[in-house]
């Protein structure tokens, strides 16, 4: 059975309606990345760093799954392909519009871990507070990979892509590695679709098909084209 791979970004979460840094001037809901999405900022100010991510996941649980979700969850229950999705959100709308097989890049909102051990996860529905301490000890973290943080699950990835019978790049800028590097990894002869209104470049590979639409209407369409292959 062929394997779809899909690989996601802000584009798609954004058409729900949660805003992206990049579409901000460099400011993620009024604050510079710098200042809440590394692990100096964390080390500096856990206080605000543990708010903004807080007023995130509120945020995250009042909109829905969008055209683009529901289209990739209803292409894995039909007959005829395998669909893996690769994100780079940590939102869960993937796995609320019925996706299964969904690996998170950057970490999840609803999850956090110890600061002592980044193996040690638990889900989370509320906030953290400074003083939320783990089994082990340690403080309490979103489980998020912060910019200058390794990507555990950049090898999983890589494994994943290399699998591809056809790659989805949908609402991704292809400016953020090592997850950019991703689409390198298909095999030679598997077509890519890059859907995103802003039509970004990909370098270093032929063949390249460009729907330069926004997630919700340009995932449909190339759905509903592999179906018929």
């Amino acid at each position: 059975m062929p394997h779809l791979v899909v690989l996601t970004g802000a584009g798609v979460s954004a058409e729900s309606g949660i805003r992206t840094f990049r579409d901000t001037n460099g400011l993620w809901e009024e604050h510079r990345i710098e200042d809440v999405a590394t692990p100096e900022a964390f080390a500096r100010n856990p206080a605000l760093v543990l708010d903004f991510y807080n007023k995130r996941r509120a945020q995250a649980r009042t909109v829905a799954p969008n055209a683009a979700h529901l289209a990739l969850a209803g292409f894995e229950e039909a007959p005829g392909w395998t669909v893996s999705i690769i994100t780079q959100n940590v939102d869960d709308l993937h796995e609320r519009a019925g996706s299964r097989q969904v690996l998170h890049l950057h970490g999840r909102l609803n999850q956090m871990r110890s600061v002592r051990n980044e193996n040690q996860v638990f889900d989370i529905e509320g906030d953290i507070a400074l003083g939320d301490l783990a089994p082990d000890g340690g403080q309490l973290r979103p489980h998020i990979v912060w910019f200058g943080e390794m990507v555990p699950a950049i090898e999983e990835a890589a494994e994943i892509v290399s699998t591809a019978d056809a790659l989805l790049v949908v609402g991704t800028s292809l400016q953020v590695y090592p997850a950019a590097g991703l689409l390198h990894y298909a095999p030679a002869g598997c077509p890519v679709y890059v859907i995103d209104p802003h039509q970004p470049e990909v370098s270093g590979r032929r063949g390249v098909r460009y729907v330069v639409e926004p997630a919700s209407t340009g995932v449909p369409k190339v759905l509903v084209a592999l179906a018929k292959e």
